[in-house]
């Protein structure tokens, strides 16, 4: 297998594979890669790995060297140039009277690319814009849009969980997240409670799903009756964290709350079905049949698994 680093051509960029031929780089070195749009500067943000060539882009992007003192200087000219060149493509896209929202503008480390990111809520036809930039920065104009988990992850910003954007500071790839993960764990199904600031669901969902998912096959549900060392109950809470389950236990008049860990508690097996060999007379009515598919609006309806990922 091919040994790779890991690299990002952004502060906020997504992870890519790059072949670090013989050049020991370790995570945090600034590198110059060879790509297909040319020469690129980027951080490394995982050492050398080895993996198999089917999950390793073609061609593989290779490092030319470490990055210099002057290659350093050379992109914070192109920092302030990005700035200008923002306020520039504001100002075209408002005097095309495009719907397009403008996100970022980069320069490609040897100034041959100029690359603007901007979303909209459809397709956007900027043929005219792209020969307007040119002829002002003389130079390659790209138009690419994104989505607004990517735009979230350019601009950057605070969650409500009071730390910065997971996916602006470790998040290397958006994984797939859905409105079950927040039923599996027992949140509030209120959009602002489980949306990011992308307007999407939050990409923590995922984090504690694989423990949900295994929690949820070794404990009972809510409502289930169940034997515990103190009796048998009715379960009132389930923590999925600490595997722990809350049991309703009446004795008498007096009805107490308990706690026991997913080894303490039995679950109560269902009773068989008697008299199964008894033969019931067919009663004929003129009722129309009712099929499975309309049986299934006949219970509380479900909310639908929604794979949000752009």
């Amino acid at each position: 297998m091919p040994s790779v680093i890991g690299v990002r051509f952004r502060d906020s960029g997504r992870r890519h594979y790059v072949n670090p031929g013989r050049l020991l780089a370790k995570e945090g070195d600034a590198v110059i890669i060879s790509t297909s749009r040319g020469l690129e500067y980027a951080t490394v943000c995982e050492n050398a790995i080895e993996l198999p060539e089917d999950m390793l882009p073609k061609p593989l992007p290779s490092v030319q060297r470490l990055a210099t003192s002057s290659d350093h200087e050379k992109i914070a000219a192109n920092a302030q140039k990005e700035a200008q060149a923002f306020e520039v493509c504001k100002e075209r896209i408002a005097a095309h009277k495009l719907d397009m929202k403008l996100v970022s503008v980069e320069y490609t480390f040897d100034n041959s690319k100029l690359i603007a990111s901007f979303t909209s809520g459809g397709r956007v036809d900027f043929r005219a814009l792209v020969k307007d930039l040119a002829s002002i920065f003389k130079t390659r104009i790209e138009l690419k849009q994104i989505g607004v988990r990517d735009e979230a992850r350019k601009i950057g910003g605070v969650g409500s969980c009071g730390r910065h954007l997971c996916c602006s500071t470790f998040l290397h790839d958006f994984q797939p997240v859905s409105i079950r993960m927040a039923k599996e764990q027992s949140l509030s199904l209120n959009p602002t409670k489980i949306s990011g600031v992308c307007g999407r669901l939050m990409c923590c969902l995922k984090y504690e799903q694989e423990q949900y998912e295994k929690s949820r096959k070794r404990l009972p549900r809510l409502g289930k009756e169940v034997i515990t060392p103190q009796g048998r109950g009715t379960v009132a809470q389930v923590n999925a964290l600490l595997e722990t389950v809350t049991v309703r236990i009446t004795n008498g008049e007096v009805t107490d709350l308990h706690t026991f860990t997913a080894d303490q508690v039995q679950r109560v097996s269902q009773p068989p079905q008697r008299n199964q060999n008894i033969v019931k007379p067919e009663i004929v009515t003129d009722l129309p049949e009712v099929s499975e598919q309309d049986e299934e609006f006949l219970g509380t309806p479900e909310f639908p698994d929604l794979d949000i990922c752009d």
